[in-house]
């Protein structure tokens, strides 16, 4: 069974070197030239993926990567694992998914499968991929299916493996091929009855999160209020062993699932007129964290903080990953520039960002700012020299220094 994976990104590299490990002939399609370049050489910057299995895939030939498919001559399966994320307005932004359905269009053969892998809204599969493809290839008979992703980058327990995966097709046969080919490198499926079942689960999981870590922040807001630490009192609720997730405050979410998929689940709710205000307000809440996190903090010093020298240690969205997508410490560094502050950051998975390298730790600074912890971060030198630290992190993990919430 051959299979194309369109989109070479935290998803779509992943599953291909996946689907190749199992046995199945895999090409990694992407537009990316240079992306493509580095790959066939074994270079990669992906938590999940290592140099050395690349290069022991593309030796067995079950594995190629290209910037350009021919038209096939019989069926195989397409899966579509590019980009969602949403336009300046916020709003689902559909370019290149349209763009995968197009090149599947010129190149697919009858009898093949298609699957979508890509986060989007209700309903996408059934009325916007397949008419696309359908009415552009001219082809009488293809099997589309919906499988959504559900990569966690750099987390060394839950893998793609072994990560439950959700699946539906539009027909009996396209469910029953999806899960033929899924069960090859996924130890758990989870057939559920109709394409958009499977859709609305992938926005819901993420929108519980936002929903969530909003409810966490804004608490903190309140108990701040009354000088008490919201972390302190999240820790003592988790010990109901009953009805409790704990969820902790933070400058925001990051990443492309829950700042995104929420809005995606707003956008299907707005196209059946159905109200969606809690996870608009969720949505608020956690966008606007950094700016009410840099007031505290500049409440702190007198509330002014105009050249001010402030590290922030951690710019990627999560640690153990360098994705900048939706970071919240970019809005951190944004806000505390708006103030006045003068800002350094430090980020050894990053280490350049818009034409600014990252800068060693430094105690000559009036304030430093954890927000993505990395695990090879050494903080001894603030430890050891007095500097004013606070922790602004989500992990529930003692750093040396108090909870700023």
């Amino acid at each position: 069974m051959d299979v194309v994976i369109i989109g070479l990104g935290y998803v779509g590299l992943p599953l291909a070197i996946a689907a190749s490990k199992s046995g199945i002939n895999v090409i990694g399609f992407d537009i990316d030239k240079s992306k493509i370049s580095n790959l066939r050489l074994g270079i990669v910057d992906n938590p999940d993926v290592s140099s050395e299995e690349i290069l022991t895939l593309l030796k067995s030939g079950n594995l190629k990567f290209e910037f350009e498919l021919t038209k096939s001559s019989s069926k195989c399966t397409y899966i579509i694992a590019v980009p969602t994320p949403l336009n300046n307005e916020r709003m689902p932004e559909m370019k290149f998914v349209e763009a995968a359905c197009q090149l599947i269009a010129e190149n697919v053969a009858e009898d093949s499968l298609i699957v979508s892998e890509s986060t989007s809204y209700i309903g996408t599969l059934r009325n916007f991929i397949m008419p696309l493809i359908l009415n552009k290839s001219g082809r009488l008979k293809l099997h589309f299916a919906v499988a959504p992703e559900r990569i966690d980058p750099g987390n060394n327990k839950w893998s793609l493996k072994t990560t439950p995966r959700i699946l539906s097709g539009i027909s009996d046969e396209a469910t029953s091929r999806c899960k033929s080919l899924y069960s090859k490198f996924c130890e758990e499926l989870i057939i559920v009855s109709k394409p958009e079942v499977a859709e609305a689960a992938k926005l819901f999981e993420n929108t519980f999160r936002q929903v969530n870590i909003a409810l966490a922040n804004q608490f903190y807001l309140i108990s701040s209020k009354f000088e008490i630490s919201a972390n302190e009192a999240i820790v003592a609720a988790s010990t109901k062993p009953f009805g409790f997730m704990p969820f902790f405050p933070g400058i925001g979410v990051g990443g492309h699932c829950i700042p995104v998929d929420p809005s995606y689940l707003i956008y299907s709710a707005n196209t059946v007129n159905e109200n969606s205000s809690l996870i608009a307000e969720s949505n608020s809440i956690n966008k606007n964290m950094a700016m009410k996190i840099v007031s505290k903090i500049s409440e702190k010093f007198g509330g002014d903080i105009i050249g001010k020298k402030i590290q922030v240690i951690g710019i990627s969205y999560k640690t153990g990953v360098s994705d900048l997508r939706e970071s919240p410490a970019i809005d951190l560094i944004n806000e505390l520039q708006k103030k006045g502050a003068s800002v350094i950051w430090h980020d050894p998975k990053v280490k350049i960002f818009n034409g600014v390298a990252s800068s060693p730790i430094t105690d000559k600074i009036d304030l430093g700012l954890i927000v993505t912890p990395h695990e090879e971060i050494d903080l001894s030198i603030w430890k050891y020299s007095g500097v004013e630290v606070l922790d602004l992190s989500s992990i529930n993990k003692d750093l040396g220094w108090p909870k700023f919430y």
